[in-house]
């Protein structure tokens, strides 16, 4: 299905990129670990190719530009796309799903903020848990509950990440929290930008952050249990460590600002060796109620788009969106232009 040359390249990506997802994944059966990696190569890079870019509006239309080329069957002459666009024709992947990625990407183009946890839900749903989906599709699982469950663990991950990294977004001028978090605090958001410090109100903020990662992290483990008996492993991996990341920034006191929470390798190889044992369980303990319980409002979106079995056209929010970007762009270079006219 996808070269071995392309492969390689992905896997490649992956170990330097992302260590957490490498780690989990090698407890995935082959015929789910080689996609699920293609998958999240293409679906890194993306991320990289924007939140690395000055001129994010540019780059956001440019991955739009690549997922019509995959999507039409001619991916761009590169290893990532090439492997991605053999695992769209091979598991016939609803658009939908890496389109709600490329929307979450270009709210970061846009610099959006998020003024409740609802709207931070959202923005994880299009960034985290339309991979989770994703990653369902690969292992041939589109029950509707256990879709649900991969959202929860998807929204997770993604509020953990940003509880991590709050400091380091602060400097580069990015803010993730709920803005009623900080007016709650008397806290306003320049200010906060201005100069980020660990204060005990910030710190209570990330607390908040983590604890509403936990809570869907125990709800997501009910959906592990649908899946695929030798995909458990690797899912449960990735649940572990990922929420042993919040565990390092609850030993932290919650300060992300004055230092990044990392785990360490034996930590790793710890959870890997839980992931084995919950498995287990789930072989011999019924399904928790919790499975059936309804996806958040915010992700029912992505659990219907992976039932469905026709390729639906991108939406117009998606399409608003973009073409927000696209003026942008045009001003930008027509800017560009400008001011290299009046220095000649």
């Amino acid at each position: 299905m996808i070269a071995p040359a392309d492969m390689e390249a992905c896997r490649e990506a992956i170990r330097h990129g992302s260590l957490s997802f490498y780690a989990a994944s090698k407890l995935l059966p082959a015929r789910v670990r080689d996609p699920a990696l293609a998958l999240y190569a293409f679906c890194r890079l993306a991320d990289d190719a924007v939140d690395l870019q000055v001129q994010k509006a540019e780059a956001v239309l440019r991955l739009r530009d690549r997922l019509d080329l995959v999507y039409a069957g001619r991916p761009r002459d590169a290893a990532a796309d090439r492997a991605f666009a053999a695992v769209v024709e091979h598991f016939e992947m609803p658009r939908a799903l890496p389109d709600a990625l490329l929307e979450g990407l270009a709210w970061d183009a846009e610099e959006r903020r998020y003024a409740t946890l609802s709207d931070l839900h959202g923005y994880s749903a299009r960034v985290a848990s339309a991979v989770g989906v994703m990653m369902c599709v690969l292992m041939g699982v589109r029950d509707r509950n256990a879709l649900a469950r991969a959202c929860d663990l998807g929204v997770a991950m993604q509020l953990t990440n940003i509880a991590r990294d709050v400091g380091e977004d602060a400097m580069e001028g990015r803010l993730y929290l709920p803005t009623d978090w900080l007016q709650e605090i008397g806290l306003e958001p320049q200010a906060f930008l201005a100069d980020p410090r660990p204060t005990k109100a910030v710190r209570a903020l990330v607390k908040r952050l983590v604890m509403q990662s936990n809570r869907l992290y125990y709800r997501s483990e009910a959906g592990i249990g649908a899946l695929p008996v030798t995909a458990r492993p690797g899912i449960f991996a990735a649940r572990l460590i990922y929420a042993g990341i919040g565990g390092q920034l609850t030993a932290m006191g919650y300060d992300s600002l004055s230092a990044r929470a990392r785990t360490s390798k034996l930590q790793k190889i710890g959870w890997l060796g839980q992931s084995m044992l919950r498995t287990g369980v789930t072989l011999v303990m019924p399904r928790s109620a919790v499975v059936y319980a309804e996806p958040l409002p915010e992700v029912a979106f992505l659990v219907d788009a992976a039932g469905a079995a026709e390729r639906a056209s991108r939406s117009d929010a998606l399409i608003d969106v973009l073409n927000t970007l696209e003026r942008r762009s045009r001003a930008q270079r027509a800017a560009l232009i400008s001011d290299g006219a009046q220095l000649s």
